[in-house]
């Protein structure tokens, strides 16, 4: 089963759905499509000593029945949006050690969330996510020899690459293959993981 991401509200839910899967010999996966697009592939593949990522994913949200501004579906830009950013700064640096992060709340749900991630060997990671702001997406990693910029890296306007259509492809053969998904639940769980650090740390901000 391909699960639209995130895979859960929380972490307990995502170990708790890859426990069924496996028990019921089922395959399931994240659909993190980003994941699947050469064009981004490529610009992680070429990164050579990354020291500093920047991820930014914002818009303005209108029309207050939208599911996104309901919190017991999930709503919220950190789990809509943020998600992608935490995604590709741990697919580039890894796990992080410490998280730091604020935002700004309105009905319950985070309109928009900033999180600095520290990993090891003093590399950072900054993560913007908005339901609030002007359309922005993007992704800067600064490396020791320069700084590495793709435009619109997880939803870009007329694809011709069809990132889905890879994603689905994918997955597709796994399942005929008997083989592992290409994005792991092991994956899914520890962004899941740094999701809700970035909400406990929120939450102890002053």
């Amino acid at each position: 089963m391909l699960c639209e991401k995130p895979l859960a509200m929380n972490t307990a839910e995502a170990e708790e759905m890859a426990s069924a899967a496996t028990g019921a010999n089922r395959l399931l996966m994240e659909a993190f499509m980003y994941r699947f697009n050469p064009r981004v592939r490529e610009f992680v593949a070429r990164l050579s000593e990354p020291l500093f990522v920047q991820a930014s994913f914002g818009f303005t949200l209108k029309g207050q029945e939208n599911y996104r501004f309901r919190p017991a579906l999930g709503g919220g830009a950190l789990l809509d949006v943020g998600c992608y950013g935490v995604n590709v700064s741990r697919w580039i640096l890894g796990e992080p050690v410490e998280v730091l992060a604020s935002a700004h709340e309105a009905d319950g749900v985070d309109m928009t969330t900033t999180a600095l991630l520290r990993f090891s060997g003093g590399r950072t990671a900054s993560v913007f996510a908005s339901f609030e702001s002007a359309e922005h997406q993007e992704v800067t990693v600064v490396t020791r020899d320069t700084a590495h910029r793709l435009e619109r890296p997880f939803n870009p306007l007329d694809d011709p690459i069809h990132q889905y259509r890879l994603m689905v492809e994918s997955f597709g053969e796994s399942v005929l293959s008997n083989r592992p998904a290409e994005i792991p639940l092991s994956e899914s769980i520890a962004n899941m993981r740094v999701i809700d650090r970035i909400r406990a740390a929120v939450s102890a901000a002053p």
